[in-house]
């Protein structure tokens, strides 16, 4: 590969990306950032990109670079003016559905980490473009090896109170959300993966990428699991892995992956391994998973509302259960809206988003 473009460069995906294309000799045509400017000036010490891009128009002064970009249109300028044909977007939220559409009818391939890009718009969305990042569904693909399946399953950590007493969660504060049990992430998948979004939304985009509503999630404490594959044989097997984002990185960027990237899984240090199940009463969120699956163009409202809620939990204008409660009665709210094309789909996110901070 010659050249990537990565959108995202200071976020965790971004970081581990930009080690990968080093291990692996590729050039970084284009660096994408949002607010972290003295990470994204020694990135751009370290890679000399052609084409940068910041998020707000008054950072543009503090970029070490003669050719800076601003905003959600400085952004598709970018991808316009980059010859790279493969994007990472690594971008978070609503923020990278743009992205992923623009690369896609530039004729790029997306190497997605910005999984709200399938859970709003993926009915609009070629997925043959898409290479997927996250762990679980590159372990989903790695096991499946084109063989017919019956169900695919994905692991979730529990996420930060999956510990905790039931009646202690409702007065857990934003800060609490954040300390995740297995690693360090961004704000917004730290307080989804606690509140079990997220994993719905990997379910949403496993039904796009793999064109099937036969999935489920079920919690894998240790992070170890990262899919598991139930084959009409009657076998099932699993991927293991370290809690590490460069395999899928390397993957997604090289198609093909001889060199060791991680360590290999000790299992003797392992120990036991368990499986529990997803319960609503800790996870609201979850009571609407099978309505998500059967109806997924309604992704752009859970999407939506739960940007929102997570916006009113951290100014404390919301409980922790709070958030789920306002998805819910958005999702209801809802229920019967259907996008016929993007333009329709950003239509639908503004009044979503207009409801929902108002409940």
């Amino acid at each position: 590969m010659d050249s990537i473009a990565v959108l995202g460069s200071t976020g965790s995906i971004g970081v581990n990306t930009l080690l990968v294309a080093k291990q692996f000799d590729i050039h970084i045509e284009a660096l994408v950032a949002g607010k972290s400017i003295d990470l994204l000036n020694q990135q751009i010490a370290d890679h000399n990109p052609k084409f940068v891009a910041v998020g707000d128009e008054k950072d543009r002064g503090k970029v070490n670079h003669s050719v800076v970009l601003c905003g959600e249109n400085g952004i598709l300028e970018l991808l316009e003016r980059c010859k790279s044909h493969t994007i990472v977007n690594a971008l978070v939220g609503y923020t990278g559905m743009k992205p992923t559409l623009k690369s896609i009818a530039l004729g790029k391939r997306v190497a997605l980490a910005n999984k709200e890009s399938l859970v709003v718009a993926g009915e609009f969305i070629d997925t043959s473009k898409i290479t997927p990042i996250d762990s679980e569904h590159f372990g989903l693909w790695y096991l499946m090896n084109s063989r017919p399946f019956s169900k695919l399953y994905v692991t979730a950590s529990g996420g930060a109170f999956r510990d905790w007493d039931l009646d202690k969660i409702k007065d857990a504060k934003f800060s609490d959300a954040l300390k995740h049990p297995n690693w360090s992430m961004g704000n917004k998948i730290t307080i989804d993966s606690a509140t079990m979004t997220n994993k719905l939304f990997e379910l949403l985009e496993a039904k796009w990428l793999f064109d099937t509503s036969n999935i489920d999630a079920v919690i894998e404490k240790k992070s170890i699991i990262h899919a598991l594959c139930e084959f009409k044989d009657g076998s099932t097997t699993a991927h293991f892995a370290g809690v590490d984002m460069k395999l899928p990185i390397a993957f997604a960027l090289n198609g093909e992956v001889t060199d060791e990237v991680l360590p290999p899984i000790d299992l003797l240090s392992i120990g036991g391994l368990e499986f529990l199940p997803i319960e609503p009463e800790r996870y609201p969120i979850w009571n609407i998973k099978e309505q998500l699956l059967k109806n997924p163009h309604l992704g752009v409202v859970v999407n939506a509302a739960n940007e929102v809620a997570i916006e009113k939990f951290q100014k404390e204008q919301c409980s922790f259960f709070g958030m789920s409660e306002m998805v819910l009665d958005t999702f209801e709210k809802f229920k019967d809206i259907r996008a016929k094309n993007i333009d329709e789909i950003i239509e639908i996110d503004t009044k979503v988003r207009t409801y929902a901070s108002t409940r």
